[in-house]
């Protein structure tokens, strides 16, 4: 591709190997939480949200279960000026919830700011305080010295300090590198240094330094490896939160933050569903269902899903993907033949088994546990599906456990119908196309009426049969009820045929007083045929089962003769 030319790496790595947190594994608990929807995201729509619909959208994310929320910028506009005092001056914010503003490190910005959020908990409030520092800020935009731009976050702090302490102090503070990925690793640590100079937090009052991915410009192990340098060298390190921002222009943020986790990283900032300006921010769903995944609890609650998605795609009028993680609409959707089988096998398997533990193929987690159900979210039937899926869908939904020689047949038939149509067949479809084509069919033979007598070891039916019109009784016996029957008809018809394979059970889905039996024929052509009979009583049920596989295999040779 032309102009890659004029491309050049932007980040800087730190001045010494920082590749300690390679050597874990996976992460083993929770992050401080802080959801940025209300602020960074609410910012990036084409609409910005209401009032009304960020109060919805702020009690929806206390709901799910986050402490920090990032309500907005207060000094931005009126709108979210007036959010934050509606929140404090009508007591919306929980005991448990600290809000967080953002500032620039400008005068009058962080005076406006304190003048939001007056009237809160102090304890329950954070002033998050800003400035940019990248290289190409500094050159570009600020045309300043490094010591200039430390000197904005330097005076910012104070002036944060001085606030604070004429309103009795107790709020919590926050600093931020603006563009921390464009910035030498030194340098911002400098910065960030200077800032909690002026904080000196104490364990009992710490201070949050935020390292943001305010443009993904790196892999993310280099970004971890700049996290990792940051928690070894910043001072007060022990009364110092750590903080991550990232930004996904890369597509990377999730494993810019899994990665920033396990150099050391304390908290993370992000947003649902990965709204946010330009990419957007780190999702915050896929990496606590990505712990959850992995039996690690992230302290967030997303068991309902769907309300969740209703709520987001309302207030924001964004669109949560159909692949988006966790939530899309067809991430447990097995459409291919293969998958479907894995999936009904490894679903019987943890059934039969007793098994406590999720290890299902296909599904990374069990769909239940976000709110989905497996009847319109994980088997889907479309010209890609197979015999398996087909039959876990007639066994879950509807009751009916068919033969196994008998669902390779049945998973032609749907493959082709949905091919055909070009369409996905829905679970009632395939219900309906399955007893159309196999169930009780009584034509162009109908079977009105039979009852049996024994002889010795025999039974004699009798069977009063329709059949173009004419009803006539005829008479068979054999070794059993359905040899009988099957006698009676080869008999007295001129239909050949042999049964192949017999089985029943009761329909226990629907309606527990029904039985279905299956029926495989060799016809005259030496072709297989199924049927399937559904009845009260389990003898009539097969009989009825008969009559279907004879009449489909007549149905067939009819209009392939009409066809000749």
């Amino acid at each position: 591709m032309k102009g890659f030319e004029k491309y050049r790496r932007q980040y800087f790595m730190p001045p010494e190997p920082c590749y300690e947190w390679t050597k874990k594994e996976y992460i083993e608990k929770a992050p401080t939480w802080c959801s940025v929807d209300l602020r960074d995201g609410n910012q990036s729509l084409i609409i910005p949200m209401s009032l009304e619909e960020k109060l919805e959208f702020f009690k929806l994310l206390v709901k799910v279960g986050f402490k920090e929320i990032e309500i907005g910028f207060p000094a931005a506009s009126e709108t979210e000026f007036e959010f934050a005092r509606t929140l404090i001056e009508e007591n919306l914010i929980p005991d448990d919830v600290t809000i967080q503003v953002l500032t620039q490190a400008r005068e009058h910005i962080i005076k406006r700011t304190f003048e939001a959020v007056k009237g809160a908990k102090r304890e329950n409030v954070i002033i998050h305080l800003y400035n940019s520092t990248s290289k190409a800020q500094r050159e570009q935009v600020f045309r300043k010295s490094k010591e200039e731009i430390k000197q904005i976050a330097v005076d910012g702090a104070k002036l944060l300090q001085e606030l604070s302490e004429q309103d009795g102090g107790g709020y919590r503070f926050a600093y931020s590198p603006e563009s921390f990925t464009g910035t030498e690793v030194e340098y911002a640590l400098e910065v960030c240094n200077a800032v909690i100079d002026i904080w000196k937090p104490t364990p009992d009052h710490k201070v949050i330094i935020n390292l943001p991915v305010t443009v993904e410009m790196s892999m993310p192990h280099v970004y971890a490896s700049q996290i990792e340098y940051m928690c070894k060298y910043m001072k007060d390190r022990e009364n110092v939160v750590i903080s991550l921002h990232p930004h996904n222009d890369r597509g990377c943020g999730v494993a810019d933050s899994e990665m920033g986790i396990l150099a050391g990283a304390d908290r993370i900032e992000g947003t649902l569903f990965g709204n946010g300006e330009r990419t957007g921010n780190v999702d915050i769903i896929t990496l606590a269902m990505n712990m959850y995944s992995m039996g690690v609890d992230p302290e967030l609650d997303f068991s309902d899903m769907p309300a969740i998605v209703d709520v987001y795609e309302r207030v924001t009028r964004m669109k949560v993907g159909y692949r988006q993680p966790y939530a899309g609409q067809l991430v447990f959707a097995a459409f291919s033949g293969s998958h479907q089988d894995a999936i009904a096998k490894g679903m019987h398997y943890r059934e039969d088994q007793n098994e406590e533990q999720w290890t299902v193929p296909y599904l990374p987690i069990d769909p239940r546990d976000v709110g989905r159900v497996y009847e319109t979210d994980v088997i889907r039937i479309n010209s890609q599906s197979g015999k398996g899926g087909v039959a876990y869908m007639m066994e879950e939904y509807y009751g009916y456990e068919l033969p196994m020689d008998m669902r390779e047949e049945i998973g032609y038939f749907m493959k082709g119908v949905s091919d055909k149509q070009h369409k996905e067949l829905l679970p009632n479809e395939v219900k309906d196309l399955f007893e159309k084509e196999y169930r009780n069919v009584n034509a162009p033979y109908e079977m009105e009426d039979f009852h049996f007598a024994r002889e010795g070891g025999e039974f004699i039916c009798t069977l009063r049969v329709v059949t173009d019109g004419e009803r006539k009784n005829i008479v068979g016996n054999g070794n059993g009820r359905l040899d009988a029957v099957s006698n009676a008809l080869r008999n007295n018809t001129n239909v050949q045929f042999d049964i192949m394979d017999y089985k029943e059970h009761s329909l226990t889905k629907g309606s527990t007083s029904k039985a279905v039996s299956y029926v495989k024929i060799k016809d005259c052509r030496g072709l297989d045929q199924w049927g399937v009979g559904i009845h009260e009583d389990i003898i009539t049920s097969s009989v009825m089962a008969l009559f279907s596989a004879l009449n489909r295999a007549l149905i067939q040779r009819r209009a392939k003769e009409g066809k000749e």
